[in-house]
């Protein structure tokens, strides 16, 4: 599938950037011709992604900086508003889960570090940018959930599934708000997907049961059908989940 021509020259805004389904949505629609600002906390993961993307001829700005802390998020919101002047799409593909799962041994700064990661960053960032895409009466926020949002699991933790639902429910809020605006909000709900998030996992899977889940790349042609979509429609949500439903049960413990 190619990204339609019509999106050339928009500006996109991607936190996460840096690996997983972020650094696959940014790969993916550099093939575009959009104009990239890529925003995550490492800036030596940023870089690399920017020279992949480089090398398929674009130019993104990389933004390092923590998405919790709101003027640091405003100030490069606007930075990029300044060069670029506009801000069509914004993509809240950053987040984080915990070690530990379970409702008595999750530590306290577990919850708040997931809460910040899923929650806190995509609020910030959506307030940071939703004036320019009033003014311009037209704007796309896509936020990655997950299918735990709506399915809670031990398997993926207290923290997480309670911040995915959450992210879900804000999204549904930015719709009900920003109604008959030209602004629309989508949620991605993916069942598992191969990312580093798996490593933090008390038992990891192994290779042969990642050859089973979603890859990044999968996600990001949904990231890609929702951006290129005529500004008259919008999807809302959209749920994709691996055809083969594993059996994890394995792969819990205590933890």
């Amino acid at each position: 599938m190619t990204v339609s021509s019509e999106l050339r020259n928009n500006v996109v805004i991607i936190t996460g950037a840096g690996s997983g389904i972020g650094r696959a949505a940014a790969l993916r629609l550099a093939c575009s011709g959009v104009q990239m600002a890529l925003v995550g906390r490492t800036s030596a993961k940023l870089e690399s992604v920017a020279r992949e993307i480089a090398a398929a001829g674009g130019s993104p700005s990389i933004h390092a900086l923590n998405l919790t802390d709101v003027t640091s998020t405003r100030t490069v919101i606007d930075s990029v508003l300044d060069r670029l002047g506009r801000i069509y799409v914004l993509i809240n593909a950053a987040g984080d889960t915990s070690v530990h799962r379970r409702l008595m041994s999750t530590r306290p700064d577990e919850v708040r570090s997931v809460i910040d990661a899923n929650l806190l960053g995509a609020m910030y960032c959506t307030q940071a940018v939703v004036q320019a895409m009033l003014r311009a009466r037209q704007g796309t926020i896509i936020n990655l959930a997950s299918m735990v949002g709506v399915r809670p699991s031990v398997h993926a933790g207290m923290a997480y599934s309670a911040a995915k639902a959450a992210v879900i429910n804000f999204t549904q809020f930015l719709e009900a708000e920003f109604r008959n605006t030209g602004i629309r909000a989508c949620a991605i709900l993916p069942g598992e997907v191969d990312t580093p998030f798996l490593d933090k996992r008390p038992h990891p899977p192994d290779a042969n049961a990642r050859t089973k889940m979603i890859t990044p790349e999968d996600v990001a042609e949904i990231i890609a059908l929702v951006v290129r979509l005529p500004q008259r429609t919008t999807i809302p949500y959209v749920v994709i989940r691996p055809t083969i439903q594993r059996d994890v049960r394995s792969e819990l413990e205590s933890r």
